[in-house]
């Protein structure tokens, strides 16, 4: 197809196509001429992705370069490619110095291993946690296990769910977008209907009509 037709289908302007392709985020298409070329199923594939982590993911498109050249490495496994992806999608902390925020990081890892979860020391999540942590104990909110156990409940379920839709023996092109969707996509999801579950308890608790 040439570029108006994958403009076409994609939903994306022939001028964003471009700048994806400047980007190294697409590859080019086949020369068929001194000013053509052409572009095949693949292409939409990753436009359609791209997009989905653009508008729904909200990723930079450093982030996204990041993630589609670990896919493209046959040498990295699924499991440091999820990392990677992780790592990339952030957020990125920076820690300050601070007696506090020192405090609850050592929360976090201690909680981290208490679950005896195999989680990289650099996981930008344990700073958002610590992050969170912080901020919760400035609001007056102390941090209790109690607290947090349907939340680590949770948040194990979905997890154990997402990890088990994606296929061992699947293609990997395949199978990278699976984790991707779970990863990036679902995580949307997964914070909408959160919010629809608590508007639905309150509404059930508080508001008599």
């Amino acid at each position: 197809m040439q570029i108006s037709e994958l403009s076409d289908r994609s939903g994306l302007t022939v001028q964003t196509i471009k700048f994806y392709i400047r980007e190294e985020l697409l590859p080019r298409g086949t020369a068929a001429g001194a000013t053509r070329a052409e572009y095949g199923p693949g292409h939409l594939e990753r436009l359609r992705l791209i997009r989905a982590l653009r508008e729904v993911g909200d990723l930079p498109i450093a982030a996204i370069r990041r993630i589609l050249a670990a896919m493209e490495n046959d040498g990295i496994g699924m499991h440091e490619l999820f990392g990677t992806t992780q790592h990339a999608i952030g957020p990125h902390v920076a820690p300050p110095d601070d007696p506090h925020w020192r405090a609850a990081r050592e929360d976090v890892d201690a909680l981290v291993g208490e679950l005896g979860w195999r989680v990289s020391a650099r996981a930008p999540a344990r700073d958002l946690l610590a992050q969170t942590f912080v901020g919760l104990r400035r609001l007056g909110f102390p941090i209790t296990l109690a607290d947090l156990r349907p939340y680590v409940r949770a948040a194990a379920d979905v997890a154990e769910h997402e990890i088990g839709r994606v296929a061992h023996d699947a293609p990997r092109t395949r199978t990278v977008h699976s984790m991707l969707v779970s990863t990036v996509l679902y995580e949307q999801v997964l914070t909408a209907l959160h919010r629809l579950a608590q508007e639905d308890a309150s509404a059930r608790r508080f508001d008599g009509n």
